[in-house]
């Protein structure tokens, strides 16, 4: 009787300008054999050009599965976290020119595009089932379009390759030798092949044959499926009929689904609606850009499709766990939820006053952090980009959508599941 009070409510609230979602989310099941696989290659370091950079390093349970900064150092950096710095040594060239997405409920059959301008995603009509930056050149074998995605990094310089010349994978890579016998992707799994223990492991999950760097991604992809499913927070509990939520996170919850209109772009389960908006969000730092292009501008979805109805548009983010991954925003610009939900309410007016000290750029400063916010005929491009209409909320209102976004968290998938292993195969340090 209880479940069906609460299931009546939800329904006849006459504040919703939408509908509920439904707690209904399909998942992938993968083998637990792969997934324990998948961890140990996620950790360890192994898979970058320089044997310095792991898939957790940006990506790390500590932070909600992203950084904790607004934009990263990749290779070059030590540490991990607002506590990464330059290695004097190899000092990064520049910053990560994107903010390091979170990993929650990628294992969704709904989650079929990624990265922020969407350039990877699933394609029934390619041959491969996915579309990706590198067409036809793409490699058989991948699972799946998170698996592919997974797998990118190792190819940027910046990220995890290294740069330029320094190690046989950055010189593949700066040479365009990233697929195929003698690329990029076959010298890191001949790396993986020659170690016993992930041979011994390959063998349970595929059998004798030679490992590919399909099978390495595919098994990363099954670990973060298992490890980040987040579907058991208080909301979906709610929307379940298992729960209540507090009076205040109710109230957040009739904004946001109603007057604050946030369920316009962030709908579903796990409040996205997998579109890519323009809402004037502040650019710092180098920008997605080749580096013979010697600009500071990130173009978001456009720079995919060539349409300049998708200038400054980027990938509407899941909302899941949302108070566990600051920085905010395609290229981490608020450091704070608060100041980001406000950012919404008048993106324009926002983007006139933004104040580079509410960013986490670690590491001192680098030309490029200003370079767009001191360029005034960008920031009107930008401006003029925009799609999402004022609004007006008290203080208090937003006090209550904050109380919502907190009843998003699954403490257990911000946890991860199997945590952090001790050690890895290949005796390299990992990243904690």
């Amino acid at each position: 009787m209880k479940r069906l009070i609460v299931l009546l409510s939800i329904a006849a609230s006459p504040l919703l300008a939408e509908p509920l979602p439904r707690a209904d989310a399909v998942f992938a099941e993968p083998r637990i054999e792969a997934v324990r696989l998948g961890q140990l290659l996620f950790y360890d370091p192994i898979l970058s050009g320089n044997r310095s950079v792991a898939c957790a390093s940006c990506h790390h349970p500590r932070f909600g599965t992203s950084d904790g900064v607004s934009l990263g150092l990749g290779d070059g950096a030590l540490g991990i976290g607002p506590d990464m710095r330059h290695d004097p040594e190899n000092r990064p060239e520049q910053r990560i020119p994107r903010n390091a997405p979170a990993l929650f409920n990628l294992g969704a059959e709904e989650f079929t595009h990624f990265f922020h301008d969407g350039r990877l995603e699933s394609d029934p009509i390619s041959p491969s089932g996915i579309r990706t930056p590198l067409g036809a050149d793409m490699e058989q074998g991948f699972a799946s379009a998170l698996a592919a995605q997974a797998m990118f990094p190792v190819l940027s310089g910046d990220e995890m390759a290294g740069h330029y010349s320094e190690n046989d994978v950055a010189q593949t890579v700066r040479q365009g030798r990233l697929t195929g016998p003698g690329g990029a992707w076959a010298i890191l799994a001949a790396r993986i092949e020659a170690i016993p223990d992930y041979r011994r492991a390959f063998d349970t999950v595929i059998g004798p044959r030679p490992v590919t760097f399909a099978d390495i991604a595919n098994v990363i992809a099954d670990f973060m499926v298992f490890e980040w499913r987040a579907d058991d927070s208080p909301f979906d509990r709610y929307l379940r009929g298992q729960g209540d939520l507090p009076e205040a996170a109710k109230a957040g919850m009739d904004l946001f689904y109603g007057k604050a209109q946030c369920s316009t772009c962030h709908a579903g389960q796990f409040q996205t609606d997998h579109g890519f908006h323009a809402i004037a969000m502040p650019q710092i730092g180098p920008g997605k850009a080749a580096r013979f292009e010697r600009h500071n501008r990130d173009i978001g979805r456009m720079r995919v499709t060539g349409d300049p109805a998708d200038a400054y548009a980027f990938r509407t983010p899941s909302l899941r766990n949302v108070t566990a991954t600051a920085p905010y925003g395609h290229s981490g610009a608020y450091a704070g939820l608060r100041a980001v939900v406000e950012h919404h309410l008048d993106p324009v007016a926002s983007l006139e006053v933004y104040d580079i000290a509410s960013a986490v750029l670690p590491g001192g400063g680098f030309a490029s952090d200003r370079a767009v916010l001191d360029d005034p005929v960008e920031m009107a491009a930008i401006a003029d980009a925009n799609r999402l209409q004022p609004i007006e909320l008290s203080d208090g209102e937003v006090d209550a959508l904050l109380a919502f976004l907190d009843t998003l968290t699954d403490p257990a998938a911000v946890a991860g599941r199997l945590g952090i292993p001790d050690n890895v195969p290949s005796g390299l340090k990992v990243p904690r």
